[in-house]
Parts: structure tokens; C-alpha cells; sequence
């Protein structure tokens, strides 16, 4: 009895105060992850008031609500955008990878750590937070934008690339050999493959079986599917935010409709407990040894993001705001790095890796909402403070050389503004 009371106090302490932070920063008008955050470092381990007795359940609702932010974010889109998205934007995928992944690989290697820790930490960096970014994008009110499919290609692109990537970790750390590590993998490939057959070929069939028009009986139906494809799909070696992804995605209509309204209180109340539970389980002593290699790193795969990005956006037409939107959305990291270093630091490789990989995500779950808002105003900035004195210097030049006709030449901001607009640069529908 009092361990229950216990409890009640310690959770409900944490959703009032969720619900205060969350207020602060909506009338900051701020995303309120980095809140949360912090939150959770001052009540973890090491913090100024250690959670004990709901921890375990902390822990269960993180589970769920990065299952709810995939789930969510899959809703927004159809069977056929993915498969189209996929198409076009698998190059984005690899300059992603190989720009992202280098950094983390080369840090390892750089401070000892051997050839099976850069891999582990390539994948740290390499690796968006799917949870963090879908979160940003509903809080900025993005979802509508045009850059955002391309932002979402890329983060479906890494988590499939999970799929391939966590077996691999997995049997390295083991030393498992070559064909139990093909095994894994063959079985890993082969559940995400028809995971993605179903959604593709079989989306309105499970629509159809999913549809009610009792809001009670759709809300259990449809978090009871997720939940249950998202366990199957982990326990076969496959991410289960990948599974609930793709049960979004299968989902259409009245039905994707529907779920979303009814599940969009659950997945904030879930997903904020997520990000508590990501700083619960940081200690702040362990940071300060590692605090400089994971600020050089996070400063550096900041802005191969942001390149990732920005090009990914431009090779679609996006116009120069929106690939600009496009490069700092996806600068967080989150669960995905949290999940590789566990792996590490549970088969012992490296006691390093842990804190700088901790260090590492939340320096850049941090930023990450912060690049989010501000890169595109930043850039926009910088770009009509340096352009205008740019035209005035070419301007000058011509008038020196043919100072005859420099009556009728235009002045620096009318030389700016009168330039061609190129025909695949399109404003945002909310630039």
C-alpha cells in the first residue's frame, strides 16, 4: 500500500510538472523536448531528487509513446507516398549515411577505441531521432510544409536501414560468427520486407477491418494492432518503431483519420514521458570527462545535417527556406543512438562510449528543436545582410568601368530584387 501510494505521488508529480513545462514553453512559444530534458536529468540518477518507484512504469510509457510518435507520423501519409518517396530520394539516403556516419567512425578510431566501436559509433551519429523530429514537426506546425516529405524520406530511409544495421551491431558485439550474423540479418530483412508488402499491397483491406464508427472500439483496435506488430517486429530483430510506422502508414481514410484524432492526447502524454525517461537515465557526473569530444562531434554532424538536408531538399524542388527548414529539422538524435551505445556498453567494448554517446544525444536533442525554429531565420538573415553589399560591390565596379552609362543604372537593391526566380525554386507553402 505504500509503495503504491509511493507511486501515485512520484507520477503524478511528473505529469503536473510535464504539464506546467509544457505550458512555459508553449507561451515562449519554444518546443518544450529540451524542458522535459532537463527535467529528467534533475530527477534522474546522480540528480537533485532520484525517482525510485516509478521508474519501471516510466520506463513502459517511453516504450510507448516512441511507438505512438512513429504510429502518428506514419498516419500523415499513404502506402503509395511512401513507396514514391522511397524512389526518389534513396540518394539523400546514402549522401545521409555516408556524411553522417564518417564523423562517429573517424571520433572512435581517433580516440583508440578499435574498429567494432566506429562502427557502433557511426551508427550513434548517423541515425536521426524519428521520435524527437516527428515531435518538432507537430509542435512547429510543419506537417503541411513541402520540405517535410523529404525529411520524412529520410528518417523512413534510416530506420529501414535499422533493420539492416541493428542485426549486424548485434552479432559484431557477440562475436557471433558469419552465418549465425547472415541468419539474423536474412531473418531481420525478410519481417521488414513483408511488413512493408501488407501496408503496400494490403493497406485497405486492414483499413476496412479497422474502421468503426464507435470511437471506443477504433482507439483499442488500433493501439492494440500497433502495439502488437511493434512487439513482433523487435522481438524478430526488427525496431519496433519501424513496425509502428509502417502500421500508420497501412492505415487510410476514415480509419487513419479517426486514429489520429483519438490518439493524439495519448501520444503527447506518452511522448513527453519519453523524453523524461531519456534524462532519468543520464547521470550528470558522467558527463563532464566526455563533454568536449561530444561537443566537437555534435557540432560537426550538425551541420553534415544540415547539409544532409539542405541537399536532399534542393535535389526536390524545395525552395532555398524550406531546405533550409529541412537541414536543421533533422539535426536531433534520440532513441535510435540511445539504443546502439546500450548495446556497446552491455557487451563492455568501450566504458567511454556510454557517457560520450549520452553526452553526444542530449547536446543534440537540445539543439535539435533549436536548429528546428531558428536555421532557416539564421540563414535568411545572414543571406540579405551579405547579398546587398555583394550587388553594391559589383554594382560600384560597373559604374567604374563605364561611368558613360551609370545614369541609368539600377541600385544595389534593385539589382538584388530584380533577379530571376529559377523554375524549381517554389516557396513553401509556409515560408
Amino acid at each position: 500500500m505504500h509503495s503504491s501510494a509511493v507511486f501515485l505521488i512520484e507520477f503524478g508529480a511528473i505529469i503536473l510538472g510535464l504539464g506546467l513545462l509544457g505550458r512555459l514553453a508553449g507561451r515562449l512559444k519554444f518546443s518544450p523536448i529540451p524542458l522535459y530534458l532537463l527535467a529528467g536529468l534533475a530527477f534522474g540518477e546522480g540528480g537533485l531528487l532520484p525517482l525510485g518507484a516509478s521508474e519501471e512504469f516510466v520506463a513502459i510509457g517511453a516504450e510507448i509513446g516512441v511507438i505512438l510518435l512513429l504510429l502518428m507520423l506514419g498516419l500523415e501519409y499513404t502506402a503509395s507516398d511512401l513507396v514514391g518517396n522511397l524512389k526518389t530520394q534513396y540518394p539523400a539516403g546514402l549522401v545521409d549515411g555516408a556524411l553522417n556516419a564518417l564523423p562517429g567512425a573517424a571520433m572512435a578510431l581517433l580516440l583508440g577505441w578499435g574498429p567494432v566501436a566506429a562502427v557502433v559509433l557511426a551508427g550513434v551519429t548517423w541515425i536521426s531521432s524519428s521520435g524527437v523530429i516527428a515531435k518538432v514537426l507537430g509542435d512547429l506546425g510543419r506537417l503541411g510544409n513541402r520540405e517535410t516529405p523529404v525529411v520524412l524520406s529520410i528518417l523512413v530511409l534510416e530506420d529501414l536501414a535499422m533493420a539492416v544495421y541493428l542485426p549486424i551491431i548485434t552479432a559484431l558485439l557477440a562475436g557471433a560468427g558469419l552465418a549465425a550474423g547472415s541468419l539474423t540479418l536474412a531473418i531481420a530483412l525478410g519481417v521488414a520486407g513483408l511488413v512493408l508488402f501488407l501496408a503496400v499491397r494490403y493497406g485497405r483491406l486492414i483499413s476496412r477491418f479497422v474502421s468503426s464508427d464507435d470511437p471506443e472500439k477504433l482507439l483499442l483496435v488500433v493501439l492494440g494492432l500497433t502495439l502488437l506488430v511493434a512487439g513482433v517486429a523487435q522481438q524478430l530483430q526488427v525496431s519496433a518503431a519501424v513496425g509502428a510506422f509502417l502500421v500508420g502508414i497501412a492505415l487510410s481514410g476514415e480509419a487513419a483519420e479517426g486514429a489520429h484524432n483519438l490518439l493524439s492526447p495519448l501520444r503527447d502524454l506518452f511522448a513527453a514521458v519519453f523524453f523524461v525517461f531519456f534524462g532519468l537515465h543520464t547521470d550528470p557526473s558522467s558527463i563532464p570527462p566526455v563533454l568536449l569530444p561530444a561537443l566537437a562531434l555534435a557540432v560537426v554532424t550538425a551541420g553534415t545535417k544540415i547539409a544532409t538536408g539542405y541537399w536532399a531538399a534542393r535535389r526536390a524542388g524545395i525552395s532555398v527556406k524550406g531546405r533550409w527548414r529541412a537541414g536543421g529539422t533533422l539535426v536531433a538524435r534520440g532513441e535510435f543512438s540511445i539504443v546502439i551505445a546500450g548495446l556497446a556498453v552491455s557487451a563492455g567494448i568501450e566504458p567511454s562510449l556510454g557517457p560520450l554517446a549520452t553526452a553526444y544525444v542530449l547536446l543534440l536533442v537540445i539543439i535539435g528543436p533549436l536548429t528546428a525554429r531558428y536555421t532557416e531565420p539564421i540563414a535568411s538573415l545572414l543571406t540579405r545582410r551579405f547579398r546587398p553589399a555583394a550587388a553594391a560591390s559589383a554594382t560600384g565596379a560597373a559604374t567604374g568601368a563605364d561611368a558613360g552609362a551609370a545614369v541609368g543604372t539600377p541600385g544595389p537593391r534593385e539589382s538584388f530584387e530584380d533577379q530571376p526566380t529559377p523554375v524549381g525554386d517554389a516557396t513553401s507553402r509556409h515560408s
